[in-house]
């Protein structure tokens, strides 16, 4: 089920209404306590988790019936079951920990490498026809709930099964993140949740709205943009290389920002709060800084369970490099199974390997700075988008020697089409000139957006309705419905 259909907002609708419904049966109609003398907050909290997981549990299985088989689901559920039994073995003070945990850890990793690495491993040879939805997340969050529950940071109690169950289809993260930390999801659920506030409300459907504006008013017209100028190959000239390459970039952040924006809305609207995914990575100043940016979550994970127990940066310089391209080399691998993806994180990685032998960066300019950081991560952005390695080094030959000239229009089809005809018929005197102007409200709206100081997780937490705020939200939302595709997807739910 997309987030961008009809179909999901009234699923969203029906979640939201059961929610009130449960809410206000434990919490009592006169709000003067959490629940009634006769019910206690475990079984408030039981509650709560079990609304979570049956509504969680239907979205994934029309995910998986999306997907092309409904028999996926088997795949997550046998998942999470190794991991509440290896939880629970691994803090209940018997012996044979380490083991269980490896056993466990091997489990999840070789189940995420058969669906989505057989090919690439094989030669294309052995290759899974149907892939689990979210897998990769998926995969990722019950390591982390592992290593937590090892190093004795998080504990689960033995009530909590349908809360856990809850944290693992959770589902406005489920398919494409951010990825819980169970220190983030398990305290919501132990106050009572499921009971959002006026305020929760407001913020939700200003996230909700800010997130579908993102995807399919700027996002899939720059999709649009970038997969003409791919189709012109090695005729490409270099200003319509560079169009690709920024334009990819806008893209993509603003496809999974967007997706992370409305998760978090959806979230707020049921009283649950998500991690924040993005903190304006497109304003770094270095590569380091991008990463502390982009994908905080993924980046938290790789930092606390691959980097820190490879020995991070406490056995020599040598050392942490080599602990820095791993952990690289794995990021790139978990996006995806290609050479590409692999040469996009070694890129990453040699990158702050040179700004951490390179103290002196420091004290250049800010401005200098930010335009060489920008440059890289567009550049690497190429590898990450592009079919083979072939097809990133023509597009880089392009950037380079492609000749000039800008072809307008043929850029601009499929962009916008409906507003660019309005504007046709507005402007009928001027029509010659609507592919330069959509191209320039797409690429103008898409880096405003992309470089703002706060992202609208961050607005959410200080967010105030106003009449003109709740107009604008109703008007982009109403935009983006009449924008609905059932061809558009999130970029990251390939991964």
């Amino acid at each position: 089920m997309s987030f961008q259909s009809l179909g999901f907002l009234a699923f969203l609708a029906a979640a939201m209404g059961c929610c009130r419904v449960v809410g206000l049966y434990f919490w009592g109609m006169d709000n003067l306590r959490p629940w009634p003398s006769n019910t206690t907050a475990g079984e408030y909290t039981a509650a709560n988790a079990l609304f979570l997981v049956l509504f969680s549990f239907l979205f994934y299985v029309f995910a998986c019936a999306g997907a092309g088989s409904v028999n996926l689901l088997v795949v997550p559920v046998a998942g999470m079951f190794v991991t509440w039994f290896a939880a629970r073995h691994l803090q209940s003070g018997r012996g044979g920990r380490r083991l269980v945990l490896a056993l466990a850890a091997v489990w999840h990793i070789a189940v995420l490498a058969a669906f989505k690495y057989a090919g690439f491993l094989t030669g294309g040879r052995f290759v899974l026809p149907l892939v689990p939805p979210g897998i990769s997340f998926f995969t990722f969050q019950q390591l982390w709930l592992l290593k937590e529950v090892y190093t004795g940071n998080f504990s689960l109690e033995s009530d909590e099964s349908s809360g856990f169950f809850a944290c693992a289809l959770f589902f406005p993260t489920v398919l494409s993140g951010p990825i819980w930390k169970p220190q983030a999801f398990f305290p919501q659920l132990r106050k009572g949740i499921l009971l959002p506030a006026g305020e929760d409300y407001g913020a939700g459907l200003y996230a909700l709205s800010r997130g579908m504006a993102k995807k399919l008013l700027l996002s899939d017209p720059l999709g649009a943009v970038v997969a003409n100028g791919w189709a012109q190959g090695a005729e490409m000239t270099a200003p319509t290389a560079w169009v690709v390459i920024l334009g990819y970039s806008l893209q993509l952040y603003l496809d999974f920002s967007g997706y992370c924006d409305i998760a978090s809305g959806c979230a707020r609207l049921l009283g649950i709060r998500l991690p924040v995914n993005f903190d304006g990575p497109y304003r770094a100043l270095s590569v380091g800084e991008f990463w502390r940016r982009w994908h905080m979550t993924l980046t938290a994970f790789l930092r606390e369970c691959v980097y820190f127990p490879l020995g991070g940066s406490r056995r020599g310089t040598v050392r942490a490099c080599g602990n820095i391209l791993a952990v690289y080399l794995i990021s790139g691998l978990w996006h995806g199974s290609g050479w590409t993806f692999l040469v996009w994180g070694l890129l990453h990685g040699l990158a702050q390997i040179l700004e951490r032998l390179w103290p002196g960066r420091e004290r250049l300019p800010k401005g200098l700075r930010w335009a060489m950081t920008f440059l890289f991560v567009n550049v690497c952005w190429v590898f990450f988008q592009a079919p083979s390695l072939g097809a990133a080094g023509m597009l880089l030959r392009r950037a380079v020697s492609g000749g000039g000239g800008l072809p307008l229009a043929a850029l601009a089809a499929g962009a916008l089409d409906t507003e660019a005809a309005a504007l046709r018929t507005l402007l009928p005197m001027a029509s010659q000139w609507v592919p330069g102007l959509v191209l320039a409200a797409l690429f103008g709206a898409g880096l405003a957006v992309s470089l703002r100081r706060r992202g609208v997780v961050q607005r959410m937490e200080d967010f105030r309705p106003t009449y003109g705020g709740v107009l604008v939200s109703a008007g982009l939302l109403t935009w983006a419905v009449l924008s609905f595709s059932s061809t558009a997807v999130f970029i990251y739910a390939n991964f």
